[in-house]
């Protein structure tokens, strides 16, 4: 009988030490799946884009990258008339410093001008080469007719394009199209978007 139970205890200790070593198996084999992963998470797949959204984005760059619209104004109640007597008032101003007058050409130091080159002699059979002029930007129909100062001493400038007026600063653009770089009491500075032509505008008496 003592023999029985002896062979019975034999039995159940070497179960549960079986049961006891699957469990540190799998256990092991889970922590170590859990360390040795990945550490960085899978790339995302590319976004696809249609054309529409891609057109879409460029144009709100290009509006973002190119300035505000200039603010257009009613014609009715504006006085173009040009005020002569302030703006001779303005040109009499005697400059008073030390170094050179940049708003003056007689200040400037002269200028060497190096000896040109001879020309070259031409063969009576030799084709003269020529180059087919550039395409010349049509002049900016916009007329600037006077200047305002805002609050903070930045000069805001009325221009007539047809029918319309606007009063635009430096840095915003004219009927989606001329971009206003610089504004002086008697001109200013002018690019039309469309050629990427600047040009300056004299300031129009009427």
């Amino acid at each position: 009988m003592a023999l029985q139970v002896g062979a019975e205890n034999k039995k159940q200790v070497y179960l549960l030490a079986g049961l006891v070593a699957i469990l540190i198996a799998v256990g092991g084999r889970e922590l170590y799946t859990t360390l040795a992963g990945p550490s960085t998470p899978s790339a995302r797949p590319p976004v696809q884009t249609t054309p529409a959204a891609r057109g879409s984005s460029y144009a709100a760059r290009l509006r973002a990258g190119q300035g505000k619209e200039a603010q257009k104004l009613e014609n009715t109640g504006l006085d173009p008339t040009l005020h002569l007597d302030k703006l001779a008032q303005s040109e009499s101003v005697d400059y008073s410093g030390t170094g050179r007058n940049i708003f003056s050409a007689e200040s400037a130091p002269p200028i060497e001008l190096a000896a040109a080159p001879a020309r070259p002699e031409v063969q009576p059979d030799q084709p003269i080469a020529t180059t087919p002029p550039m395409p010349q930007a049509p002049p900016i129909d916009l007329k600037y007719f006077g200047y305002t100062q805002s609050p903070d001493k930045t000069l805001e400038a009325f221009f007539v394009h047809g029918d319309d007026i606007f009063l635009a600063h430096p840095g915003e653009i004219v009927d989606h199209r001329y971009k206003v770089n610089a504004i002086k009491p008697n001109s200013v500075e002018i690019t039309d978007l469309g050629y990427n032509n600047t040009q300056t505008l004299p300031l129009s008496p009427n």
